[in-house]
């Protein structure tokens, strides 16, 4: 529209100008004429090409997302590091006790809840520990009952394999904060009166959330 106009406006000043040139005819005159009607189409020009500018000038937006889901999500470190050593003991000691750490990892704000459970696979924690037979002991079939606990002493609170990811039964529960989070694990023995021997059992730690 503005090139439309500039145009219109040149247009009618060329025909002034021509319309002068009929009524002076003068040399001088005809010189000044084209002399301004150079000037007007050298303004012409200008005029296209700064509206020519102008258009290509022009800003077409649009938009995109940049999207993500996190899920939520939980590991559990135990292995040699986890083992409970009773220790060595006279075969007349009795109230033993031991501890060690696990260590889990949940995403930020997640609850999870976690089972104990022995390899005999009973829920509430109560496992056995199988003779080795480390030589020179053969043919042992001993096994030396312990219990798993959530809290310290013969008296700790039991820690068995009940809890799901809706509810911690008799297990025990967290909220995950994006870092390993380090839980303490205790086990008891209420006696030693066995063969002779090393003992041993494995237990699987269950992580629900």
């Amino acid at each position: 529209m503005l090139l439309l106009n500039t145009f219109k406006v040149v247009a009618k000043m060329v025909m002034l100008i021509t319309a002068n040139e009929s009524v002076t005819r003068g040399p001088a005159a005809l010189k000044e004429n084209v002399m301004i009607k150079n000037v007007f189409a050298k303004l012409a020009l200008i005029a296209f090409g700064t509206c020519a500018v102008a258009a290509s000038a022009a800003t077409n937006s649009a938009t995109f997302q940049v999207l993500l889901k996190i899920q939520n999500a939980c590991t559990v470190t135990a292995g040699a590091a986890s083992n409970i050593d009773l220790g060595t003991q006279n075969s007349s000691a009795t109230n033993l006790t031991g501890n060690s750490n696990i260590s889990v990892t949940c995403s930020k704000k997640t609850p999870y809840f976690i089972g104990l459970a022995p390899s005999n696979s009973n829920t509430s924690g109560a496992g056995v520990m199988a003779a080795l037979n480390v030589a020179p002991v053969t043919g042992n079939t001993d096994t030396v009952p312990y219990q798993l606990r959530s809290t310290a002493g013969i008296g700790g609170t039991i820690w068995g394999n009940t809890a799901t990811a809706a509810v911690i039964g008799n297990g025990v529960s967290g909220t995950g904060n994006g870092v390993a989070q380090s839980i303490p694990v205790y086990a008891t023995a209420a006696s030693a009166n066995f063969t002779p021997d090393s003992y041993a059992d494995t237990v699987t730690v269950n992580v629900n959330y």
